[in-house]
């Protein structure tokens, strides 16, 4: 028994030091820039939206709260985009086409970006789905949230209007 334990305490500790248990960037923090494909087939680059109040979400076709929340998304952008704010919706599905049929289905107003081979995800430690950000001008983090409880998108909101009056 006492064997077991000792290998299983050092299977945690060599896999937490090998750097495999990340966590989403910490607030106040640079977030890291990052390019990718969208749906309307051009690259996105993070830093080109610097001096923009930034919302990115992580999200799957799968993820049912996702489905709940990215309608609710959608109404923010509508509001606030003209105001200097842009959000990234960040797909990680492996299948492309599955988060094709869902965007179809959910008629979207922001871009989405495809993340297949979850560099950006990884880049980003994201470790639930959803999981949002929301970036400062500047290209800080300023707000963190894993998962989706109903309400959260007027926190959203709430943030997206605080950073765009600094």
């Amino acid at each position: 028994m006492r064997a077991c334990l000792r290998i299983l305490a050092t299977a945690v500790l060599a896999i937490a030091s090998a750097g495999v248990v990340a966590a989403l960037p910490p607030v106040g923090k640079p977030a890291p820039d990052f390019a990718a494909k969208s749906d309307s087939g051009r690259n996105v680059r993070l830093s080109e939206l610097r001096g923009q109040v930034v919302l990115i979400k992580f999200w799957a076709s799968w993820c049912s709260p996702c489905r709940q929340e990215l309608p609710l998304l959608s109404k923010i952008y509508t509001q606030y985009r003209g105001a200097g704010f842009a959000l990234l919706a960040v797909n990680v599905d492996d299948n492309r086409k599955d988060a094709e049929s869902m965007l179809k289905r959910l008629d979207l107003k922001f871009p989405t970006l495809f993340d297949g081979n979850k560099k950006v995800a990884k880049l980003y430690g994201v470790d639930t789905m959803p999981a949002t950000l929301v970036i400062d001008r500047d290209g800080r983090v300023r707000y963190v949230h894993r998962g989706y409880y109903d309400g959260y998108e007027r926190k959203y909101e709430q943030q997206v209007r605080e950073l765009l009056k600094e």
